[in-house]
């Protein structure tokens, strides 16, 4: 028996502002990469060429990719688990990704990371964390040292509605307001928890409100929109950059893929599925936008083949690249 979510946009708010070709252009690219690049990561788990637990973001392309927008330089970025996407919208090579997935030593944490546990604090990333709700407790972390050392930078802390369930997360909640700390808890709402409906796992599922408690200010927004999340990202980043504290965002995004690779996702139907990728495909949305703006189909399709182009070499990368010397295990251990 399938569960079956509701699928539709949440509450409308405000239409969002309007991108200009160029940045519906950026943002088309970005997610295609995103999309292009999880589309080959399952190819080579299949071949057997990724080991371990290996979590995609196709469908969730837009969260990401809008926040990144409405960033500034020297922002924090921390996630969960489903990182990749993230990881690429902050700038990493894309080959450094793969050869990550792949445990090679020219991978962005030598190739002992995996696809749960990359860091790069070169490009403001800090992480893919295992642990279920780690990155708000981190993410106040980074959002307090940013306080600490007085820098205008903001903590951008994403996590899934199953974790919104930690009780870590609330602890987070209530000393980041304490603090006033530059920290934007951004709740990537997919509609399930591993296998189980917000339904059936989330006394309240409106995310949004789960910082009332806290004096949190929170928006629910379409996640699939990228223009709505860049928006709300922005105005949420500067209310944290006045000294207000912290603010709350749940994006109601969906991933049509398992919750990892082992996931057969038997809790849901394929037309509810099919229904998400027909009606509300973050890409599709920017394609149709930019080809009604008068952007020719070859030009699309000129995008689509120079990031397949990157993909197959970060691809071929991963796979040829040597495995980590074992003298590696014995560096980056702290004691």
């Amino acid at each position: 028996m399938t569960e079956q979510v509701e699928t539709s946009a949440p509450a409308e708010r405000k239409a969002p502002q309007l991108f200009t070709m160029d940045e519906e252009r950026a943002a088309y690219r970005e997610m295609l990469l995103i999309r292009r690049f999880e589309e080959k990561a399952g190819q080579m788990y299949g071949m057997g060429l990724i080991a371990g637990f290996c979590h995609l973001y196709i469908g969730q392309e837009a969260v990401v990719v809008g926040v990144k927008l409405a960033s500034r330089e020297g922002d924090q970025f921390i996630t969960g688990y489903r990182d990749h996407g993230h990881m690429l919208a902050c700038g990493l090579e894309p080959r450094a990704v793969m050869a990550e997935l792949t445990g090679r030593r020219g991978g962005v944490s030598k190739g002992k990371g995996g696809s749960m546990h990359m860091f790069s604090p070169q490009k403001n990333f800090f992480g893919g964390h295992g642990i279920v709700g780690a990155p708000a407790p981190l993410g106040a972390g980074l959002a307090f040292a940013n306080n600490y050392r007085r820098q205008d930078r903001v903590s951008l802390t994403f996590f899934g509605d199953g974790a919104a369930n930690q009780g870590q997360v609330y602890e987070s909640f209530n000393m980041a307001e304490l603090w006033r700390l530059p920290v934007v808890f951004i709740v990537e709402n997919n509609r399930y928890a591993m296998g189980t409906s917000v339904a059936r796992s989330s006394a309240q599922s409106d995310f949004a409100k789960r910082g009332v408690a806290f004096n949190i200010p929170g928006v629910q927004i379409d996640g699939m929109d990228v223009r709505a999340v860049r928006e709300a990202a922005a105005e949420a980043m500067e209310w944290c950059r006045s000294g207000k504290g912290p603010y709350l965002i749940e994006a109601q995004t969906y991933r049509y893929r398992g919750h990892s690779m082992s996931d057969p996702a038997k809790y849901r139907s394929k037309e509810e599925v099919t229904r998400m990728r027909e009606e509300h495909d973050p890409i599709e949305q920017v394609r149709v936008r930019m080809l009604a703006g008068g952007l020719g189909e070859d030009e699309l399709k000129k995008i689509d083949a120079d990031i397949r182009k990157v993909v197959a070499e970060a691809a071929d990368f991963a796979s040829q690249d040597r495995e980590p010397d074992p003298s590696e295990l014995w560096t980056d251990v702290l004691a």
